[in-house]
């Protein structure tokens, strides 16, 4: 018996019978898993290798976040060593270095 069957028959048998607190708790869970399997369905992860297809997507996500960060941590790395080498040339401007090599 399909999910869809099964709310089917609830439904009927609430009408029939009258809806009551496990009736109706039954309806819910049964229109819950329905509507999960049906999004499931139209995302394309309906399928038994999901898992895989997830598994692999968190990965890839994960490596995305490693290199952003170490691309981060370079580009301020050369930041503070251009901003420290440029610190330096102007100490040495300042205390005539250039003339002395001369």
């Amino acid at each position: 018996m399909t999910t869809d069957d099964m709310l089917a028959r609830l439904i009927a048998q609430a009408d029939r019978d009258g809806a009551e607190l496990i009736t109706l708790r039954a309806i819910v869970e049964e229109a819950s898993e329905l509507g999960a399997n049906r999004v499931l369905d139209r995302l394309g992860l309906g399928d038994p290798s999901a898992q895989g297809d997830i598994d692999e997507l968190r990965e890839l996500l994960g490596a995305w976040r490693d290199a952003k960060a170490s691309a981060w941590k370079a580009a301020v790395d050369w930041l503070v060593k251009g901003v420290l080498a440029l610190l330096l040339v102007g100490i040495a401007v300042r205390l005539g270095v250039g003339e002395m090599l001369s």
